[in-house]
């Protein structure tokens, strides 16, 4: 591989900051063992995982002047054979990397190769984007956990990501409310199972009431099925999302949140 240019430290901090994120990162055994492959020093194994890698690529790429070997930690890190049973953390690093990667003009495709795109050089058309967006949102009256997600950096191309972070907050409220870890199908039907629910969003004593209980759940696993899983799954070159569409699954979303600040947890799990 010729010697690729020295990468600037904030787009460092933020590629380890993705790639060893709390929840949805590298473990610290996964980062030493590609560490070791990349033939990169872990310079500072001790520290917490992020600040760990970032210590370990910043030093190497002083070394030697060039991130070649850091490109190649990252290519081994978003291998997508290495995601065949976890789908959602390769979404999740792929979305995230990329938004940080485009203002190099480096993109990632859904098999783990680098990609060239065109390179952001400001945020201001995003920021634009951004305020835009909400004013819209505030229109309808959109609940505050919506509108948190017109964030520029999320807007830089389409509105990919940001409905893709309002789908993910649904779900993230239902699973803080029920006490569950679960996703998907099994979280809705393990939250609003119509003979022993964990959430109620109404009384639930009559047909009409459960009806509309029922009514939600599917709405909710429909929610998830054509949008979160679309999102997490499909590369945003071939799902664009336009401002109507985007206005529109956010104020669903909305919708969700609202009934979900209302409800009524009626047992422990």
């Amino acid at each position: 591989m010729a010697k690729q240019e020295t990468l600037k430290a904030e787009i460092i901090e933020g590629i380890c900051q993705i790639i060893a994120d709390t929840d949805m990162g590298l473990t610290g055994t996964e980062i030493g063992k590609i560490l070791a492959d990349s033939r990169i020093p872990d310079t500072d194994p001790s520290l917490t995982k992020w600040k760990r890698l970032y210590n370990a690529f910043i030093n190497w790429q002083n070394r030697h002047q060039c991130s070649n070997n850091i490109w190649d930690f990252i290519r081994r890190a978003m291998a997508p054979v290495r995601y065949l049973n976890d789908k959602d953390k390769f979404a999740f690093r792929r979305i995230e990397l990329n938004k940080r990667l485009s203002f190099i003009g480096i993109e990632i495709s859904e098999a783990g190769k680098f990609l060239k795109t065109d390179k952001v050089e400001t945020i201001s058309e995003a920021e634009k984007k951004a305020d835009r967006l909400k004013s819209l949102l505030k229109d309808r009256n959109v609940h505050q956990d919506v509108l948190r997600f017109c964030k520029a950096e999320l807007l830089q191309d389409n509105y990919f990501h940001a409905v893709f972070e309002t789908t993910k907050s649904v779900a993230d409220k239902i699973r803080d409310l029920a006490g569950l870890t679960s996703d998907g199908n099994e979280l809705i039907d393990s939250v609003f199972a119509i003979n022993n629910p964990i959430l109620i969003i109404n009384n639930l004593t009559t047909e009409t009431e459960k009806s509309e209980h029922k009514g939600f759940a599917n709405l909710l696993r429909g929610f998830f099925g054509m949008f979160r899983n679309t999102t997490a799954h499909s590369p945003k070159i071939k799902w664009s999302i336009n401002e109507i569409d985007a206005l529109d699954i956010m104020t669903l979303a909305s919708l969700f949140h609202r009934r979900l600040d209302n409800s009524h947890k009626i047992r422990n799990v």
